[in-house]
């Protein structure tokens, strides 16, 4: 990197610094503004603020990634409170870019923040190109997320490269600073070995360690959260996979379209692959999502916005049904995935169901549903404020345990700004769709597409 580069980017730094104390005295544009004199697009840009504040007040301050987790009663297992996510800040740095554009931070402090965290990338561990789930943001070294899970984790990886690029289109046409980050981000997607986590076969793995190389044994197949990571891979104008790797190891050579009918919906594509649940948790509808267009979507196995808006279909028409009679489901709150719950972390879904709302589920979800995930957002700000912190609606909540904690959690909190901006303009599906290569990737997957937005 050059001096002057370098010299541009410190003053764009102390300039941002001095516009976020600024930012800090006044305070939010709607923070203390009553709930019920906001119309639905106040609310939106309310929700979207405080989300967006988890990625930006509340990053790790060295690296400018996204900490794993937030607790603002600061009890922290293992002391992890400086550990950073990988698939996280890639959710992270689009809701930065949600920030620029509703005028919550300058063009210029986001481009700071942005020159750090690729700087940080940069240097962090890689195997093969691929980060691990969990670094120490101080350090930039890996930190295991499991004994065996110390290498790299390509699903992160993914939803990395996905945030990455979407920020690399936005800048591509700028200033020569802005134009300066965009190659950056160009050349950390081609270093990732998308080819290499074969391991010599038609199939991706998840996991690949210095230590226990191939021992974790998760080749990624059956429909889940990682469409997003086949279709990078076979974009890759580096290390790109064949189609065989798609259509064998995702799609099981067509076992994935072993779908079923829940509450007179498809489920579309295989939701119960691993276990007996009927339709999987709703991250499922949003990670490969946020800058993967489902409108229009189809290839031989599925029509991604069916499969999308009936996911989230089912698990609305659950919570009014409530079988198991759990309070507060109903239209005005729905949505499971996975989060915390009295449990510690968990996987909510129906037929996998302990009580536990987790707001994101709805929120994320407006693409799909946007009135019926609308009374959700009204219903938790105007009649459930104690579940409401300074990043928006804490992770997970139980009205029947009288359990909620004052927590947060990048991956969850991430989808929230991104997919309501996805509802309200399109901008993260304009922006990751619009690349030749991801178009080119999707029609070697045998994928169409349009412009639907």
């Amino acid at each position: 990197m050059n001096i002057k580069y370098c010299i541009l980017i410190i003053l764009i730094t102390l300039n941002a610094s001095c516009k976020q104390d600024r930012r800090e005295q006044t305070g939010s544009l709607h923070y203390n503004t009553p709930i019920t004199s906001l119309d639905d697009e106040k609310l939106l840009d309310k929700v979207q603020e405080q989300t967006f504040n988890y990625f930006w007040d509340g990053a790790e301050p060295n690296s400018g990634m996204a900490r794993e987790r937030i607790h603002l009663d600061n009890i922290y297992p293992q002391n992890d409170q400086d550990v950073v996510t990988t698939g996280g800040t890639g959710f992270g740095l689009m809701a930065v870019l949600v920030g620029v554009e509703h005028n919550f931070i300058s063009r210029e402090e986001a481009l700071a923040r942005f020159d750090r965290i690729v700087s940080f990338l940069e240097k962090a561990d890689r195997f093969h190109g691929a980060w691990p789930h969990w670094i120490d943001g101080k350090t930039g070294r890996v930190k295991a997320f499991s004994p065996k899970d110390n290498g790299g984790d390509l699903v992160e990886t993914a939803f990395l490269i996905q945030g990455l690029l979407t920020v690399s289109e936005y800048f591509k046409d700028g200033n020569v600073l802005e134009k300066t980050l965009s190659g950056r981000i160009e050349q950390l997607y081609k270093e990732v070995e998308w080819d290499w986590y074969t391991n010599g076969k038609n199939v991706l793995y998840w996991h690949w360690s210095p230590n226990y190389g191939w021992e974790m044994n998760f080749p990624v197949g059956g429909y889940n959260e990682c469409l997003i990571m086949y279709v990078l891979a076979a974009s890759s104008p580096t290390h790109p996979i064949s189609k065989a790797v798609y259509d064998e190891g995702w799609a099981g050579n067509g076992n994935i379209k072993k779908d079923t009918v829940y509450y007179g919906l498809q489920t579309v594509l295989n939701h119960f692959e691993h276990d007996d649940a009927p339709v999987g948790p709703l991250f499922w509808a949003h990670y490969s999502y946020l800058g993967l267009n489902p409108k229009g979507l189809k290839d031989q196995y599925a029509d991604y916005w069916q499969l999308n808006q009936n996911h989230a279909l089912i698990h609305y028409k659950y919570a009014v049904d409530n079988p198991l009679n759990f309070k507060g489901y109903g239209d005005s709150l729905w949505g499971m995935t996975s989060s915390y719950s009295m449990k510690g972390y968990a996987g909510h879904r129906p037929g996998d169901d302990l009580g536990v709302i987790s707001p994101t589920a709805a929120l994320s979800s407006f693409p799909y549903t946007p009135e019926k995930s609308m009374v959700v957002l009204r219903n938790l700000y105007q009649n459930h404020d104690t579940l409401i912190g300074k990043y928006g609606p804490y992770d997970a909540f139980s009205l029947t345990d009288n359990w909620y904690l004052p927590r947060y959690l990048a991956i969850d909190q991430g989808p929230i700004p991104v997919m309501i901006e996805n509802h309200r303009t399109g901008m993260f599906w304009k922006l990751f769709m619009q690349r030749a290569d991801v178009q080119e990737g999707l029609k070697k997957l045998g994928f169409t597409f349009g412009d639907k937005l």
